[in-house]
Protein backbone atom coordinates (compact mmCIF):
# COMPACT_ATOMS: atom_id res chain seq x y z
CA UNK A 1 0.00 0.00 0.00
CA UNK A 2 1.31 3.68 -0.93
CA UNK A 3 2.88 5.64 1.91
CA UNK A 4 0.97 9.16 2.14
CA UNK A 5 2.65 11.38 -0.22
CA UNK A 6 5.25 8.73 -1.75
CA UNK A 7 7.09 7.54 -4.43
CA UNK A 8 7.84 4.21 -4.86
CA UNK A 9 11.22 2.84 -6.00
CA UNK A 10 9.85 0.94 -9.05
CA UNK A 11 8.39 4.63 -10.01
CA UNK A 12 11.46 6.63 -9.10
CA UNK A 13 14.49 4.58 -11.10
CA UNK A 14 12.05 5.69 -13.64
CA UNK A 15 12.67 9.55 -13.51
CA UNK A 16 15.94 8.88 -12.88
CA UNK A 17 18.37 10.53 -15.64
CA UNK A 18 15.76 11.93 -17.03
CA UNK A 19 14.95 15.99 -17.38
CA UNK A 20 11.52 15.15 -15.25
CA UNK A 21 13.45 13.54 -12.63
CA UNK A 22 12.83 14.88 -8.58
CA UNK A 23 15.69 16.26 -6.76
CA UNK A 24 16.67 13.49 -4.64
CA UNK A 25 17.89 14.16 -0.97
CA UNK A 26 19.26 11.51 1.12
CA UNK A 27 18.90 12.21 4.97
CA UNK A 28 19.91 9.17 6.76
CA UNK A 29 21.57 9.81 10.05
CA UNK A 30 24.74 9.61 12.01
CA UNK A 31 24.67 5.92 12.16
CA UNK A 32 23.03 4.77 8.95
CA UNK A 33 24.62 6.62 6.15
CA UNK A 34 28.27 5.55 7.27
CA UNK A 35 26.94 1.69 7.56
CA UNK A 36 25.66 1.61 4.09
CA UNK A 37 27.87 4.62 2.60
CA UNK A 38 25.88 4.70 -0.93
CA UNK A 39 23.31 7.09 -2.81
CA UNK A 40 20.47 6.29 -5.04
CA UNK A 41 21.92 7.98 -8.31
CA UNK A 42 21.29 11.22 -8.23
CA UNK A 43 20.76 12.22 -4.52
CA UNK A 44 22.96 14.62 -2.26
CA UNK A 45 22.96 14.02 1.58
CA UNK A 46 22.05 16.87 3.78
CA UNK A 47 21.92 16.87 8.10
CA UNK A 48 17.82 16.56 8.20
CA UNK A 49 18.87 18.61 11.61
CA UNK A 50 19.37 21.79 9.57
CA UNK A 51 16.59 21.14 7.20
CA UNK A 52 15.12 24.68 8.78
CA UNK A 53 18.21 26.30 7.30
CA UNK A 54 18.34 24.67 3.77
CA UNK A 55 14.61 23.62 3.11
CA UNK A 56 14.02 27.22 1.19
CA UNK A 57 16.84 26.66 -1.13
CA UNK A 58 14.37 23.73 -3.25
CA UNK A 59 11.13 26.53 -2.77
CA UNK A 60 8.84 25.61 -5.97
CA UNK A 61 10.72 22.82 -6.74
CA UNK A 62 9.94 18.60 -6.98
CA UNK A 63 11.88 16.96 -3.94
CA UNK A 64 11.88 13.29 -2.96
CA UNK A 65 13.44 12.61 0.27
CA UNK A 66 15.57 9.46 1.06
CA UNK A 67 16.30 8.67 4.98
CA UNK A 68 17.09 4.21 5.72
CA UNK A 69 13.09 2.80 6.34
CA UNK A 70 11.24 6.09 4.88
CA UNK A 71 9.73 6.86 8.40
CA UNK A 72 9.94 9.39 10.63
CA UNK A 73 13.04 11.27 9.26
CA UNK A 74 12.32 11.77 5.66
CA UNK A 75 8.25 12.46 6.98
CA UNK A 76 9.62 15.23 8.86
CA UNK A 77 12.67 16.57 6.50
CA UNK A 78 9.44 16.33 3.93
CA UNK A 79 6.92 18.50 6.21
CA UNK A 80 9.31 21.12 6.71
CA UNK A 81 10.02 21.32 2.81
CA UNK A 82 6.55 21.84 2.10
CA UNK A 83 6.21 24.94 4.64
CA UNK A 84 8.94 26.78 2.28
CA UNK A 85 6.63 25.73 -0.88
CA UNK A 86 8.36 22.52 -1.84
CA UNK A 87 6.81 19.87 -3.40
CA UNK A 88 7.98 17.30 -1.07
CA UNK A 89 7.67 13.32 -1.32
CA UNK A 90 9.18 10.60 0.18
CA UNK A 91 10.69 7.59 -0.85
CA UNK A 92 8.33 4.48 -0.70
CA UNK A 93 9.86 2.02 2.62
CA UNK A 94 13.51 4.14 2.03
CA UNK A 95 16.51 3.30 1.30
CA UNK A 96 16.70 0.12 2.59
CA UNK A 97 13.41 -0.50 -0.14
CA UNK A 98 15.74 0.61 -2.85
CA UNK A 99 18.59 -1.64 -2.05
CA UNK A 100 16.06 -4.22 -1.72
CA UNK A 101 15.06 -3.73 -5.38
CA UNK A 102 18.49 -4.38 -6.46
CA UNK A 103 18.51 -0.82 -8.04
CA UNK A 104 22.03 0.80 -8.79
CA UNK A 105 23.52 2.98 -5.91
CA UNK A 106 26.72 5.44 -5.98
CA UNK A 107 29.62 4.51 -3.74
CA UNK A 108 30.37 7.85 -1.77
CA UNK A 109 33.84 7.16 -1.86
CA UNK A 110 33.69 7.97 -5.76
CA UNK A 111 32.69 11.61 -5.56
CA UNK A 112 34.46 14.33 -6.01
CA UNK A 113 34.91 16.71 -3.53
CA UNK A 114 31.55 19.29 -3.01
CA UNK A 115 30.87 22.40 -1.53
CA UNK A 116 28.12 23.79 1.22
CA UNK A 117 25.52 22.94 -1.11
CA UNK A 118 26.52 19.56 -1.82
CA UNK A 119 27.67 20.07 -5.59
CA UNK A 120 30.66 19.35 -7.46
CA UNK A 121 33.40 20.93 -9.92
CA UNK A 122 34.56 19.74 -12.95
CA UNK A 123 36.94 20.74 -15.48
CA UNK A 124 38.42 19.55 -18.87
CA UNK A 125 39.78 20.78 -22.02
CA UNK A 126 37.43 23.24 -24.48
CA UNK A 127 35.73 22.69 -27.65
CA UNK A 128 34.50 19.52 -26.57
CA UNK A 129 33.29 16.91 -28.69
CA UNK A 130 31.75 13.64 -27.57
CA UNK A 131 33.36 12.10 -24.68
CA UNK A 132 33.52 15.85 -23.08
CA UNK A 133 29.52 15.91 -23.56
CA UNK A 134 28.48 12.96 -22.87
CA UNK A 135 30.36 12.39 -19.32
CA UNK A 136 28.82 16.08 -17.96
CA UNK A 137 25.70 14.37 -19.03
CA UNK A 138 25.63 11.68 -17.25
CA UNK A 139 27.34 13.55 -13.60
CA UNK A 140 24.23 15.54 -14.13
CA UNK A 141 21.87 13.31 -14.53
CA UNK A 142 22.77 10.37 -12.35
CA UNK A 143 25.38 11.74 -9.79
CA UNK A 144 25.16 15.48 -9.21
CA UNK A 145 22.20 17.67 -10.63
CA UNK A 146 24.06 21.10 -9.64
CA UNK A 147 27.50 19.97 -10.95
CA UNK A 148 29.66 22.41 -12.70
CA UNK A 149 31.91 22.48 -15.76
CA UNK A 150 34.83 23.92 -16.66
CA UNK A 151 36.49 24.36 -20.16
CA UNK A 152 39.83 25.50 -20.23
CA UNK A 153 43.29 25.66 -22.78
CA UNK A 154 44.34 21.65 -22.70
CA UNK A 155 47.29 22.56 -21.46
CA UNK A 156 45.69 24.34 -18.00
CA UNK A 157 43.85 21.74 -17.32
CA UNK A 158 45.72 20.18 -14.34
CA UNK A 159 46.33 23.39 -12.80
CA UNK A 160 42.88 25.41 -13.19
CA UNK A 161 42.00 21.98 -11.15
CA UNK A 162 44.37 22.33 -8.76
CA UNK A 163 43.85 26.02 -7.96
CA UNK A 164 39.91 25.79 -8.20
CA UNK A 165 39.44 22.71 -6.51
CA UNK A 166 38.18 21.21 -9.33
CA UNK A 167 37.92 17.71 -10.63
CA UNK A 168 39.99 17.06 -14.07
CA UNK A 169 38.62 14.35 -16.52
CA UNK A 170 38.76 13.41 -19.82
CA UNK A 171 42.39 13.94 -20.27
CA UNK A 172 45.70 12.29 -20.29
CA UNK A 173 46.89 11.02 -16.77
CA UNK A 174 44.28 11.06 -14.62
CA UNK A 175 41.24 9.53 -12.72
CA UNK A 176 38.31 10.00 -14.99
CA UNK A 177 39.91 9.56 -18.65
CA UNK A 178 40.30 6.60 -20.66
CA UNK A 179 41.45 3.34 -19.90
CA UNK A 180 42.93 0.90 -22.28
CA UNK A 181 39.68 1.25 -25.15
CA UNK A 182 37.53 2.53 -22.43
CA UNK A 183 36.51 6.06 -23.21
CA UNK A 184 36.15 8.52 -19.85
CA UNK A 185 32.18 7.81 -20.16
CA UNK A 186 32.74 3.98 -19.78
CA UNK A 187 35.09 4.71 -16.28
CA UNK A 188 32.10 6.96 -14.63
CA UNK A 189 29.54 4.39 -15.33
CA UNK A 190 31.46 1.63 -13.72
CA UNK A 191 33.34 3.64 -11.56
CA UNK A 192 29.82 5.35 -10.20
CA UNK A 193 28.27 2.23 -10.61
CA UNK A 194 25.32 3.05 -12.96
CA UNK A 195 24.46 -0.60 -13.83
CA UNK A 196 21.13 0.49 -15.83
CA UNK A 197 21.07 -1.46 -19.00
CA UNK A 198 20.97 1.89 -21.40
CA UNK A 199 23.99 3.38 -20.08
CA UNK A 200 25.80 0.20 -20.72
CA UNK A 201 24.21 0.26 -24.21
CA UNK A 202 25.19 4.17 -24.69
CA UNK A 203 28.77 3.72 -23.33
CA UNK A 204 29.37 1.00 -26.20
CA UNK A 205 27.73 3.97 -28.99
CA UNK A 206 29.50 6.94 -27.29
CA UNK A 207 32.88 4.89 -27.46
CA UNK A 208 32.78 3.76 -30.77
CA UNK A 209 32.21 7.57 -32.02
CA UNK A 210 34.77 8.76 -29.99
CA UNK A 211 37.48 6.90 -30.50
CA UNK A 212 36.80 5.76 -34.26
CA UNK A 213 35.51 2.57 -33.90
CA UNK A 214 31.26 2.80 -35.36
CA UNK A 215 31.72 -1.16 -35.29
CA UNK A 216 31.29 -1.24 -31.76
CA UNK A 217 27.44 -0.03 -32.34
CA UNK A 218 25.69 0.84 -35.14
CA UNK A 219 24.43 4.36 -33.80
CA UNK A 220 27.81 5.57 -32.83
CA UNK A 221 28.31 7.07 -36.33
CA UNK A 222 25.37 9.05 -36.24
CA UNK A 223 26.53 10.56 -32.91
CA UNK A 224 29.80 11.55 -34.09
CA UNK A 225 27.97 13.21 -36.87
CA UNK A 226 25.78 14.69 -34.78
CA UNK A 227 27.95 15.48 -32.20
CA UNK A 228 30.47 17.40 -35.26
CA UNK A 229 28.02 19.21 -36.58
CA UNK A 230 26.91 20.92 -32.82
CA UNK A 231 30.83 21.61 -32.52
CA UNK A 232 30.55 23.57 -35.59
CA UNK A 233 27.10 24.95 -34.27
CA UNK A 234 28.52 26.58 -31.03
CA UNK A 235 31.42 28.52 -30.43
CA UNK A 236 30.69 28.88 -26.43
CA UNK A 237 31.31 25.67 -24.75
CA UNK A 238 28.95 25.74 -22.09
CA UNK A 239 25.79 26.77 -24.74
CA UNK A 240 26.65 23.46 -26.84
CA UNK A 241 26.64 21.72 -23.54
CA UNK A 242 23.52 22.64 -22.70
CA UNK A 243 22.53 22.15 -26.39
CA UNK A 244 24.19 18.85 -26.15
CA UNK A 245 22.03 17.38 -23.19
CA UNK A 246 18.62 17.65 -24.94
CA UNK A 247 20.66 15.02 -27.55
CA UNK A 248 22.08 12.42 -24.59
CA UNK A 249 19.03 12.60 -22.90
CA UNK A 250 17.25 11.71 -26.41
CA UNK A 251 20.25 8.99 -26.80
CA UNK A 252 19.23 7.50 -23.32
CA UNK A 253 15.28 7.48 -24.33
CA UNK A 254 15.97 5.45 -27.39
CA UNK A 255 18.70 3.06 -25.16
CA UNK A 256 16.20 2.37 -22.21
CA UNK A 257 12.63 2.52 -24.17
CA UNK A 258 13.00 2.62 -27.61
CA UNK A 259 15.37 -0.13 -28.97
CA UNK A 260 13.11 -2.10 -30.66
CA UNK A 261 10.98 0.52 -32.55
CA UNK A 262 11.30 0.13 -36.26
CA UNK A 263 10.73 3.10 -38.69
CA UNK A 264 9.66 2.98 -42.29
CA UNK A 265 7.28 4.90 -44.70
CA UNK A 266 4.71 2.16 -45.49
CA UNK A 267 4.51 1.24 -41.70
CA UNK A 268 3.64 4.94 -40.63
CA UNK A 269 1.13 5.18 -43.28
CA UNK A 270 2.49 5.39 -46.48
CA UNK A 271 1.96 3.38 -49.49
CA UNK A 272 4.08 0.87 -51.32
Amino acid sequence: MATYNAISPEKLVRLIGTPKAPILIDVRDEDDFPADPHLVPGSIHRDDHDVADWAATYAGRWVVVICQKGLKISEGVAAFLRLAGVQAETLEGGFLAWRAAGLPVVPVARLPGQNSSGSTLWVTRARPKIDRIACPWLVRRFVDVQARFLFVSASEVEAVAERFGATPFDIEGVFWSHRGELCSFDVMVEEFGLAFPALQRMARIVRGADTDRPDLEPQAAGLLAISLGLSRMYSEDLEQLEQGMLVYDALYRWARDATDEKHDWVSHGGRK
